[in-house]
């Protein structure tokens, strides 16, 4: 799942405090988060879509950004190690028993120009997504600020990797496993009416705190809370 907004998704409290304005998808008919966009393909909204990869047949969004990079990775990885294997066994073999079936050599070249291909397009698509990251602009808004030329007018923030890679450890970054994300609504930028009731809650809880009291004070329904 990339990150497809449900038709019950609704704002977040934080959002609706600020009296933000709320956009609408016109062919879903629900909630669009923000920097989320409709993918005519896939026939959905995706939080934070980035584009959509033919590659891997999805969307790129919020919820599997972290599968894409590793996917661009690997793929890299395998193209740059067959070509060191390549070149190395057959391009720069100057022993005098080097000598290849002819359909050998001609899978090698095949392969090389395959390989060759994968390892400029990845090395590319794995720029451009460093470059979203830093900036926290995706693809697909990257091209419509600079069709209407005010890029030098974007203030995104960059996207926190624990956003991307999840906050189960280190250890899984590169490995396929899902994301396990702190807040998952921030992430993905809307709330869900159960979330949101317990977040009003929350909020309710937390307004009647005032700074310069005890370190901590206990509010009926919420317990002790900190100031």
């Amino acid at each position: 799942d990339p990150g497809s907004v449900p038709r019950a998704a609704v704002p977040r409290e934080v959002q609706r405090q600020a009296q933000q304005s709320h956009s609408m998808c016109g062919q879903c008919q629900t909630f669009k988060p923000p920097q989320s966009h409709h993918c005519r393909i896939c026939n959905r909204c995706v939080s934070r879509m980035d584009h959509h990869c033919p590659w891997m047949n999805n969307c790129v969004g919020a919820a599997n950004l972290k599968h894409f990079i590793l996917f661009l990775c690997y793929t890299w990885t395998c193209a740059a190690y067959a070509l060191c294997l390549f070149g190395s066994n057959y391009f720069f073999c100057s022993v005098e028993e080097c000598t290849f079936h002819p359909v050998i050599v001609h899978l090698v070249r095949i392969m090389t120009v395959l390989c060759v291909g994968s390892f400029l397009f990845t090395s590319s698509m794995i720029m451009n997504v460093t470059y979203g990251i830093l900036t926290g602009i995706g693809t697909i808004d990257r091209l419509k600020k600079k069709a209407t030329n005010t890029m030098s007018q974007s203030d995104e923030e960059p996207i926190a990797l624990t956003d991307v890679f999840g906050v189960a450890g280190y250890h899984t970054w590169p490995f396929p496993v899902d994301p396990v994300f702190e807040d998952y609504d921030r992430v993905m930028g809307y709330s869900m009416p159960q979330r949101l009731a317990r977040e009003q809650q929350l909020m309710e809880c937390i307004r009647p705190l005032v700074r310069g009291k005890p370190q901590t004070v206990t509010v009926p329904g919420c317990g002790e809370l900190p100031v």
